[in-house]
């Protein structure tokens, strides 16, 4: 793929910025090294130069590297999970050097400018040398030294500070008790709800790896709480088990939070957790040894979830979700899965990063008295409340009485229409409201007794 220039007017010149080649990396970091106040600094992971010229004459300097692993005020903002922020990294990249070369006062406005034009062009660099699309910048500055001027006229957001550490290569952080301000720039439209959706623009994908070992969808303490809460569960085993039942439910529980959804997904998310994890959450140590905690393997999960009152199991995660939640998230979808053909579980999980909220058990799709679609209605009638919620939903659950109890719960849905209501069906095609868009496409168009979602944009599927 050839490079367009990306352009920013000047008063009197064009601005255009390119990419360093690899030739001009020792005379790139040599300007810094000579001129900029941190130097030229060292490359590590994906490293991008950019020069930003006018009349083919560089005037500023820009290094773009990896972000900092973890920003309390960045994550914070962003909302996304751990496991995302781990699996998504990449896709956040970090302004380490940003020098203009001419002198200072000399030309107006030419820091903004170059910025400005730099992060224009930055998605295509990256793309074109990474073979990922970027989503969002940050940068650093130090506000004892300099007041962000260049930041906010090249739009930019101060979102706080760091903790005021420092990389040493002994301890890995030490305290320099000197915070630092921090700055986003979105690299595109709704670049912070990209980053926490279930699924990634398709540009960005190539970015996303695998999460290592010990990320897990819940804090400590919140670990050490479902423990306690499943320690106190009967155990469906004989006695004297190896395993106790509250580490082994609990493990089963991040798991389902951590989005596996079969035994030998559950058996490899517990593969994943770091003996100091393993040790907080009670595994029992490995003779001989001292810090190598065992876990339990696929007999053990077999056994317990084979044998287990999953419907007693799904009430307390739900309860012990709904505490924590505070209150039900903004847009949910119910979906239904089968574990191994035993046990069908049915999650009301949020839309953006697939977070379960509230679970129930079943043992067939349609037609039993345990059947999903019986175990979706306990379920929500089990909620407290749905004000304000839009609750969506597959074909199954396509049915008058799930529809009215999520409006009596004050909530609204938007649930898909297929075959197996045919009557619906030929409705909604008569009234055209299948054509483009998931919503009644007329005022008052709704079933008999259903209400009709208001028409907002359609979340994105789970």
């Amino acid at each position: 793929m050839k490079l367009s220039n990306v352009s920013a007017r000047h008063p009197h010149h064009t601005l255009t910025v390119r990419v360093a080649a690899s030739a001009e990396a020792e005379a790139f970091d040599a300007q810094l090294a000579s001129h900029h106040y941190l130097g030229a600094g060292r490359p590590v992971g994906d490293y991008l130069r950019q020069f930003v010229e006018r009349d083919g004459v560089p005037v500023a300097l820009l290094v773009w590297g990896p972000s900092c692993y973890a920003l309390k005020d960045r994550d914070r903002g962003i909302g996304w999970s751990a496991p995302q922020r781990v699996a998504r990294l990449k896709l956040i990249v970090q302004n380490r050097r940003f020098l203009v070369l001419s002198p200072k006062g000399q030309s107006p406005n030419l820091a903004s400018q170059a910025m400005g034009a730099a992060l224009r062009a930055l998605p295509d660099h990256w793309l074109e040398h990474f073979g990922y699309r970027p989503l969002l910048a940050e940068s650093f500055t130090d506000p004892e030294a300099y007041a962000g001027t260049c930041y906010k006229a090249s739009n930019w957001e101060p979102v706080g500070f760091s903790e005021g550490y420092s990389r040493h290569r002994a301890d890995f952080y030490i305290a320099n008790e000197r915070p630092k301000k921090l700055w986003r720039r979105e690299l595109g439209p709704q670049a912070r709800a990209q980053l926490r959706a279930v699924r990634l623009p398709e540009a960005a994908r190539a970015g996303q790896v695998a999460p290592p070992s010990g990320v897990l969808p819940v804090t400590l303490p919140q670990m050490k709480s479902l423990v306690e809460v499943f320690r106190h569960a009967p155990d469906p085993r004989a006695r004297n088990t190896h395993f106790r039942i509250g580490p082994v439910l609990t493990l089963v529980a991040m798991a389902l939070l951590a989005g596996r959804r079969d035994s030998a997904e559950i058996v490899r998310f517990a593969t994943t957790l770091t003996p100091a994890q393993r040790r907080q959450l009670g595994l029992p140590r490995k003779k001989g040894t001292r810090a190598f905690y065992k876990i339990p393997g696929d007999g053990v999960f077999y056994a317990v979830l084979t044998r287990l009152d999953a419907e007693a199991f799904a009430a307390l995660l739900s309860q012990w979700l709904l505490a924590r939640a505070g209150s039900v998230p903004q847009s949910l979808a119910m979906d239904g899965k089968m574990i191994r053909d035993h046990i069908g579980l049915l999650t009301l999980a949020q839309h953006e990063d697939g977070a379960p909220q509230a679970l129930a058990v079943y043992d067939q799709k349609e037609g039993t008295k345990r059947c999903e679609q019986t175990a979706a209605l306990a379920l929500l009638e089990s909620l407290p409340a749905l004000d304000g919620q839009i609750i969506t939903a597959d074909p199954l659950h396509c049915q008058r009485k799930t529809a009215r109890v999520i409006v009596e719960k004050g909530g609204d849905y938007l649930l898909q229409i297929k075959g197996n209501q045919p009557k619906l069906f030929k409705q909604a095609r008569a009234l055209d409201a299948l054509a483009g868009t998931p919503f009644l496409s007329r005022p008052g168009a709704g079933t008999a007794g259903w209400k009709s979602v208001p028409s907002t944009p359609s979340p994105s599927n789970p």
